[in-house]
Parts: C-alpha cells; structure tokens; sequence
C-alpha cells in the first residue's frame, strides 16, 4: 500500500512540476508582450513629439496634414494604452497562476515528506520490534 501512495504522490510530483513550468512559461510571455506593447507606446509618443508644431512659418496644407496626423496618432495612442493595460492584467493573472501553480506543487513536495517521513518512522519501529539478537561471543582464550 505505502508503494502505491509513494508511486501515486511521485506521478502527482511530476503532473504538478509539468503544470508549473508551463505556468511560468505563459508568465515569460506575458512579460515579454507587456514589454512590446510598452515599446510601441513609446514609440507612438516619440512620432507625436515629432509631429508637434513648429515655430517656423509652415503653409496651410503642412498644418492640416500635421494636424490630421497628430490626431491619428492621438487615437493610436489611446488604443496602444488600452492594449498595455490589458497586457498588465495579462501579466498579473499569470503571476497569480504561477503562485497557485508554486503552492500547489509545495504542498505536494510537502505530502511527499510526510510520507517519506512516516515510512521511516515505521522502519524505525519494526526495527525496534525486532527481538534482541544476541550471538557468543567468544572472548580470546
């Protein structure tokens, strides 16, 4: 019976190892798409401080072109906030898998001791149920 449990919490030990670095995986890939999209935020805000008016006389098309362009880029920016928030919440909701993931495997590592734990205890104590061995000792003549 012991064996059984012992090969049981052993494939539940792998299952769990598996899950949890699958977990980690989507937690890497989350970061990595919070980091791209925070980039393209960044680059959106660096077209629009290049495209902002400039001292220098300009004619009216020129205007209505940065102007219109400004304005594309304002609505890109608001879309490129919406995609890194929702990249942010991607990132916590695997953080939070990956927590669920480390405590589930804990407490199986956990129940693996105890196991391990009582098996010894109950080979301490068949051990000490043993009756005395007792052999002749010769002594040197």
């Amino acid at each position: 019976m012991a064996e059984r449990s012992a090969k049981k919490l052993a494939r539940i030990h792998r299952v769990r190892s598996l899950q949890l670095g699958q977990v980690q995986a989507q937690e890497a890939h989350a970061q990595a798409r919070l980091a791209q999209e925070a980039a393209l935020r960044r680059r959106i805000d660096a077209l629009a401080a290049n495209v902002q008016p400039s001292s220098a006389p300009a004619l009216a098309t020129s205007l209505a072109a940065s102007a219109h362009f400004r304005e594309r880029l304002r609505h890109t920016a608001e879309a490129a906030d919406r995609r890194v928030e929702v990249a942010q919440q991607g990132l916590e909701d695997a953080r939070a898998a990956t927590r669920e993931a480390k405590r589930d495997q804990t407490a199986v590592e956990k129940l693996i001791a105890r196991h391990e734990a009582d098996a010894a205890l109950a080979a301490l104590r068949a051990l000490e149920a043993l009756p005395p061995v007792r052999g002749n000792r010769h002594d040197p003549c």
